[in-house]
């Protein structure tokens, strides 16, 4: 017996990212194709899968590969600190060739990878809930701030909706002690993700990406109506980092802000 799935159609950009990787499977459950799109080879098509490879960058490529697609999830673009330019043409440039292309073909919901570095620059003694002012740790969390905003406006100006996942770290398990506080677990991900694009209004929500963690920098009280109920959290890995172990001395900035080291990387210019 054939069973209908919710979409015809999905796309999802950085399919050869690491969370791309782990998507391109779970994806899915969720439509009869997933169109996946990155600049990197990502092998060839498997079954129930599209292929398009390409650079946000390039505004007919985007436009093209946008053809037929009913929801995105959007996870390309440069996921580190970097030099200005090329997290300009990926994550500035590219995210505004893609929502163009959204709003012309008619697709209504997006589901944006942004990242807790929007606020990185609150202190670790903080709780920060998404109505607070965006505090980006450099050039990576300032394109993420863009993309809030950029899904903003194509919400109240189009009616795009659109849920923006402050992604904290999402791995298989954390690997220092801060990601003890911000580790997404692969299947809380999905579960967020899931939420996020079946929810009946979401209008523009944004959400803080991260387990059942028993110290919390994050508050979710605005995207309560998700309904997303982390079934994991850090503590499953509890010893591996004493407190402060692989720290450095108190007092030094990447223990004070939120970012960690995100907030000593750049500017990346000599």
């Amino acid at each position: 017996m054939t069973t209908t799935k919710p979409f015809k159609r999905i796309l999802l950009t950085g399919a050869g990212g690491g969370l791309g990787s782990i998507l391109r499977e779970r994806a899915k459950e969720w439509a009869d194709i997933v169109r996946l799109n990155d600049v990197k080879d990502l092998g060839p098509a498997r079954e129930g899968e599209e292929i398009v490879i390409g650079d946000l960058g390039d505004r007919d490529k985007v436009m093209s590969m946008m053809e037929g697609v009913e929801a995105v999830l959007h996870f390309g673009g440069i996921s580190v600190e970097d030099k200005f330019e090329p997290i300009m043409n990926a994550n500035i440039l590219g995210l505004h060739h893609l929502y163009e292309a959204i709003h012309k073909c008619g697709v209504k919901r997006v589901i944006y990878a942004s990242s807790s570095h929007v606020v990185g620059y609150y202190k670790t003694t903080d709780l920060v809930d998404a109505h607070m002012p965006l505090r980006p740790d450099g050039f990576y969390g300032i394109s993420k701030a863009f993309g809030e905003a950029l899904s903003r406006y194509y919400y109240d100006r189009f009616g795009t909706e659109t849920v923006c996942l402050r992604i904290g770290s999402s791995f298989p398990e954390p690997k220092n002690s801060r990601m003890m506080v911000t580790y997404l677990a692969y299947d809380d991900l999905v579960q967020l993700i899931s939420r996020s694009l079946f929810t009946p209004r979401v209008g523009h929500t944004i959400t803080f990406g991260t387990s059942d963690n028993a110290t919390k920098w994050w508050d979710n009280k605005h995207a309560s109506h998700l309904g997303y109920a982390p079934q994991h959290s850090s503590s499953e890995f509890a010893g591996k980092f004493p407190d402060s172990a692989d720290y450095p001395e108190a007092g030094d900035a990447t223990t004070i802000y939120q970012g960690g080291p995100f907030v000593t990387a750049g500017p990346m210019y000599k």
